[in-house]
């Protein structure tokens, strides 16, 4: 009762002004800003979970965070067989995978990756196709933290000072290595001057050093492996939304009912990888087969991600223009797919449930899967 009462009481706490209502977005509860992820850092009931890989992780990850890389969210065996399609994971194993995180049925999961979007995204539709309610998107991932962190802003301050004091004594060290070599001679005054800077030197440089690794203690965003105390976690049957997810067989009504009607289909299905995967130039060691889902309207990810101002999403109005740009529109029951789903597909899902679109699924099996499947039609 008291662990209940402990959790219902931090749950209260938790209170999120809409995220960026400039940007139009409809459903603006998807994302959180780094304005208020920031102070949710280390609080008991929270999880932020990184979607990049391993070892983009351990390079810098938010402390505290664990590491679900959104390309092995997708389970399949060698063959591209998913086993409890359209499901990421069956659920015994997807159970087992999301308690080894250190996650409950209760924690608040914030799911973040660089800042790019796709592997935050993955991370978001995973725990969404199996009911878990409390979810959130950090929107800018770790950079956005970073840029905010008062401490990272010290670090990167100290950072710049022993920088330019590198700078400082490039000459120095030149004319020293030169005359040793015997390039560029210069008296013994002026070798003694540069020798007594470069000394004084190392001494300044030690001292900034040091202040770095005070600095570094206290940063939001760190290096090194993933330390977390396992949970349990149940997945409740009726708590899985299929509506979120698609299977194969599901994208193959699709194409058919697109190769048929055209622009007067009632479905889209979208390619959100490069053109070198779309036209089968660049094939995954593990798949039989590149090309394209027949009938597929090519968006890659980028086009939505907010690469420039190193956003996850650009405004609505920009993504309204780009799906307005395809013949995207709401009325239409749309999958998106990448190699795996949990990624660049998820990304566009994402993206749709911004703008307010409700008939819209993240194809789990993604290329993976129909690359594999000799039975189902491509193009290249």
């Amino acid at each position: 009762m008291k662990k209940l009462l402990k959790t219902l009481a931090f749950a209260a706490t938790l209170t999120f002004t809409p995220l960026m209502a400039a940007d139009g977005y409809v459903e603006d509860d998807i994302l959180i800003s780094a304005q208020e992820a920031i102070g949710l850092v280390g609080k008991e009931g929270v999880m932020f979970v990184s979607g990049d890989s391993e070892d983009v992780y351990k390079l810098g990850h938010i402390k505290g965070s664990v590491e679900m890389y959104a390309h092995h969210l997708h389970h399949s065996d060698i063959t591209g067989e998913m086993h409890c399609a359209p499901l990421y994971r069956c659920i015994d194993d997807a159970e087992q995978y999301i308690g080894s995180k250190g996650i409950d049925n209760d924690t608040l999961v914030i799911a973040y990756d660089d800042f790019k979007g796709p592997n935050a995204t993955g991370v978001y539709s995973f725990f969404q196709s199996f009911g878990h309610k409390n979810l959130k998107v950090l929107n800018g991932g770790r950079n956005a933290i970073m840029e905010i962190d008062p401490a990272q802003i010290k670090y990167n301050k100290i950072q710049d000072e022993l920088k330019a004091e590198r700078e400082r004594i490039k000459p120095y060290r030149f004319k020293v290595r030169d005359h040793k070599r015997g390039d560029k001679v210069i008296s013994e005054a002026e070798l003694a001057e540069a020798e007594k800077i470069l000394e004084e030197s190392k001494s300044i440089q030690k001292s900034i050093q040091d202040e770095l690794k005070k600095a570094e203690k206290d940063l939001i965003v760190v290096k090194g492996p993933e330390k977390v105390e396992p949970k349990t976690y149940k997945i409740n049957k009726d708590d899985i939304d299929l509506s979120l997810i698609a299977g194969k067989e599901e994208v193959k009504v699709a194409m058919e009912d697109i190769l048929k009607n055209g622009k007067d289909s009632k479905y889209v299905i979208i390619d959100s990888r490069a053109m070198s995967e779309i036209i089968g130039e660049r094939k995954m060691d593990n798949v039989a087969r590149g090309g394209h889902v027949p009938g597929a309207t090519f968006i890659e990810w980028n086009k939505i991600s907010d690469l420039k101002n190193k956003k996850s999403f650009r405004s609505a109005k920009e993504l309204k223009d780009v799906y307005a740009k395809y013949g995207i529109t709401p009325d239409k029951t749309i999958y998106a797919y990448c190699m795996v789903g949990a990624g660049r597909g998820s990304e566009h899902i994402t993206a749709l449930k911004l703008l307010g679109y409700e008939n819209v699924k993240v194809f789990t099996g993604s290329w993976d899967v129909w690359g594999n499947d000799m039975n189902l039609p491509l193009k290249r």
